[in-house]
């Protein structure tokens, strides 16, 4: 199926990564590790693709490099799942406005906002209301989405403030990172009948979201077993794998620190392990990729196949080599 770029576009239920930049030890971009790195998604079984996000360092990247990799990306899936990425970076709402749209004609299918560059850590929730629909009334009839990025800081749009943005009809995405399973009901219910999607970041409350009514998942945990995510959003409802369920969610509890640290430098290394040829070369300074948390992540990674052996995944990184 062929998704087209409509005025009001439906994302699909599912897995939308956030997706990595791939670097050259140079530092430069690696434009051909990222198409491969794009194919990588999509034979893993993505439902969409978060470009120019906080895991692809966008705020290391130049203006022209947030339009190139997004453009890249956009040009490599041709049209088979829908693209989104960020298009805010700060400054007057007029300025954001104007690269919301030229981030727009790369081709994707919504513009995402940072919550936190619309109003300062200090400002009240109606000044952050009135600039997010300043950008709205600015922005023709593009597709928008929020994000609540933790970097400049992480400004949490709750339901009642959510309520209000769907109201305008121009909001498809969300990714939601407020680590609270009861908002996270919230938020779905003032949602209902609009045109979007709740899509969890946060990895504990995986099931209890998509079983909420999220639809989906876009977490950096896909950027190391984006197949164990594919499966979970798959199979979250079956009674008949019930077992793997919750195995597969204790597994993402348990993980959770190791996963984080010196990220994104530590999904590349994982990348790396798992057969993809990509640089673990980070611009961002997340901290050091020690011997040990190398070792941390070596044992995590064999744990990971063998719950892919255990749930009958096969690895698309093996999937990759048979072809």
């Amino acid at each position: 199926m062929t998704f087209v770029k409509p005025n009001s576009v439906l994302l699909p239920k599912g897995f939308i990564p956030v997706m990595l930049t791939p670097f050259l030890e140079s530092g430069e971009i690696d434009y051909d590790g990222l198409r491969a790195l794009t194919e990588m998604y999509l034979e893993a079984g993505s439902a969409g693709l978060f470009a120019n996000c906080l895991s692809s360092e966008m705020y290391e990247l130049t203006e022209d490099e947030r339009l190139e990799i997004t453009k890249t990306v956009v040009d490599q899936v041709a049209g088979r799942v829908p693209v989104v990425a960020t298009g805010t970076f700060g400054g007057p709402i007029a300025e954001q406005a104007a690269f919301v749209k030229r981030i727009y004609d790369t081709g994707i299918q919504a513009v995402i906002v940072i919550s936190g560059l619309l109003a300062e850590e200090h400002e009240s929730d109606a000044v952050f209301i009135e600039r997010a629909k300043e950008l709205i009334a600015l922005t023709d009839d593009i597709p928008l989405g929020f994000y609540e990025c933790p970097v400049p800081y992480k400004r949490l749009i709750n339901s009642e403030l959510l309520a209000e943005l769907v109201k305008t009809k121009r909001i498809v995405y969300h990714k939601d990172t407020c680590l609270d399973i009861e908002e996270v009901i919230r938020r779905i219910k003032v949602a209902e009948g609009f045109n979007f999607g709740l899509y969890d970041a946060y990895m504990v409350n995986a099931v209890a979201s998509l079983r909420a009514g999220a639809a989906g998942l876009s977490c950096i945990q896909g950027n190391i077993y984006p197949e164990l995510i594919v499966w979970i959003c798959n199979n979250y409802q079956d009674p008949e794998k019930q077992e793997g369920i919750d195995k597969l969610q204790k597994f993402f509890e348990d993980s959770m620190d190791v996963v984080h640290t010196a990220y994104p430098t530590i999904a590349k290394y994982s990348l790396q392990r798992r057969g993809f040829p990509i640089s673990t070369y980070t611009r961002r300074d997340v901290g050091v990729l020690t011997d040990d948390l190398k070792e941390q992540m070596d044992e995590l990674l064999d744990e990971i196949d063998q719950i892919q052996t255990d749930l009958g995944i096969i690895s698309v990184f093996k999937k990759n080599l048979v072809k």
